[in-house]
């Protein structure tokens, strides 16, 4: 038996484990972590106007300051993950929490547009760093099934909560403290998410195997490309030079990948594991979901302000019903998985929300806004069961054993769908006559995009959970 393989009790008797009050301790800690990713995401998407009249920033650098992030988020996952299989999954995780708190740090004192921007990225660094981490950690802190499956659902509720209150408490701070105030806020929120993690979770040893270096560059090389060509793509042209050559240079990296994975024996990616339906559908649900909720808030955060004359705190404001239903949905999740699997789960909500994105395709300028909010606010009450729901799907298909990789491509599926979301989102906007047109066919591409994840929880989740629960068939009776 690996180490990572620690059987359940086992991993009981240690120290921080064995107190089971520990349990809401454990998960705040590994919280932390998500809760200052995605208040910083939240929260940015506030103060854009801010940050370009004080520092000067343009449209094309404001949108490096939003998107520089996710760039290094989604291209390091995979690296991180197999760091954190080589190190120890809690020392790269308070590696990643101290890079990411020194990046905030460095993004507060920014005082050009090209400062914050490298000062984004390299919190993007660190939270690739801690995520991947951090569910590894949660899955060795609960061994036992059901309680990890309840876990997650608490542990996506307080992730959910943080990013529901993200815009109205950027325009808050921003309005009042200054822009450098969001990213302060992640200094007293990161050094105790720091010492709780350190006094309350414990983690699977190390390994030896180390992550192939080669790989991973390729790997990051294509998607730092591919993320270029996303985000400069409706600015600069998509065929202008630049954009061009990066796609030239996605294509060509992705190339030299496959043939690396073919013949090598490190490999970037657990291909093995894509052949297992469960594993394979959880990916894509998460790809489809990102690529619709982040489509979503990109949209109508532009939509209400242009369409609608809304200012930005209260388009902030109005975003709310996308968020504040997905804590409640997470609770609902925690009581109910261990009566239904995540398959159907999975594909009644993702058919929720894409029939409610359907049906919002013929908002305009004179929409009520009530109707606008019930229908994005039905459509996010399945995401409080989407999130946990495919990730629970994930960790029981991978293993315990894989969760620090499986955990990565997890979450770089999820990336790239944002990234893909929001650049798909965009081309459709920069191509409608109006904000009113724009809309209508942005809710039609959200809704295909949770149709699709809905048939992929359906055919692919959904049988894999089948699979597992068929007895095997008893051989025959030995005299």
């Amino acid at each position: 038996m690996t180490t990572a393989e620690t059987s359940p009790a086992q991993t009981d008797t240690s120290p921080a484990a064995s107190p089971d009050t520990s349990g809401g301790l454990k998960i705040a800690a590994l919280a932390t972590g998500f809760v200052m990713a995605t208040l910083d995401v939240t929260i940015v998407n506030v103060a854009g106007a801010t940050l370009q009249e004080k520092l000067g920033a343009t449209l094309t650098q404001l949108t490096w300051v939003v998107d520089g992030y996710i760039l290094t988020f989604a291209s390091l996952l995979m690296l991180a993950g197999g760091l954190a299989n080589w190190l120890g999954a809690k020392t790269v995780y308070m590696w990643g929490m101290g890079l990411f708190l020194l990046a905030s740090l460095g993004c507060a004192l920014s005082t050009t547009p090209e400062l914050l921007i490298a000062a984004r990225m390299l919190q993007g660094a660190g939270a690739a760093l801690f995520m991947p981490s951090s569910l590894s950690l949660l899955v060795f802190s609960f061994p036992e099934k059901r309680r990890r499956t309840r876990m997650l659902g608490l542990w996506s509720a307080i992730v959910a909560t943080s990013s529901g209150i993200g815009p109205t408490l950027g325009g808050l701070m921003v309005g009042s403290l200054g822009w450098q105030s969001i990213f302060l806020l992640n200094l007293p929120i990161g050094v105790v998410g720091m010492l709780m993690t350190k006094r309350f979770v414990a983690g699977p040893e190390a390994r030896s195997a180390r992550p192939a270096p080669f790989g991973h560059l390729i790997w990051i090389v294509a998607l730092a490309a591919l993320s270029y060509a996303l985000i400069e793509g409706p600015q600069l042209g998509w065929g202008a030079t630049p954009v061009v050559v990066a796609y030239a240079v996605a294509l060509v990296a992705a190339v030299l990948l496959v043939r690396r994975e073919r013949r090598g024996d490190k490999l970037v990616m657990p291909w093995t594991l894509f052949r297992r339906p469960g594993f394979s559908g959880a990916n894509l649900v998460g790809f489809f979901f990102n690529f619709a909720l982040f489509g979503t808030i990109f949209m109508l955060g532009l939509f209400f302000q242009h369409a609608q004359g809304a200012s930005p705190f209260v388009a902030g404001l109005e975003l709310i019903p996308i968020t504040v239903l997905s804590p409640v949905a997470n609770v609902v999740y925690s009581k109910i998985s261990g009566r239904y699997a995540n398959g159907p789960l999975l594909t009644v909500f993702m058919l929720l929300a894409g029939v409610c994105s359907l049906a919002l395709t013929a908002v305009s300028a004179t929409t009520p806004y009530w109707l606008i909010a019930v229908g994005i606010g039905l459509a996010s009450l399945g995401s409080g069961i989407i999130s946990p729901g495919m990730t629970a799907a994930m960790v029981d298909s991978a293993g315990p054993e894989h969760a620090n990789v499986a955990g990565s491509v997890l979450n770089a599926n999820r990336q790239i769908g944002s990234l893909v979301g929001i650049a798909v989102i965009g081309v459709v906007l920069h191509a409608t006559s109006d904000w009113s047109r724009g809309a209508s066919v942005s809710f039609v591409l959200v809704g295909v995009s949770y149709l699709l994840g809905a048939l992929c929880a359906w055919r692919l989740v959904t049988r894999s959970e089948r699979r597992a629960e068929t007895p095997a068939t008893p051989g025959p009776a030995r005299s």
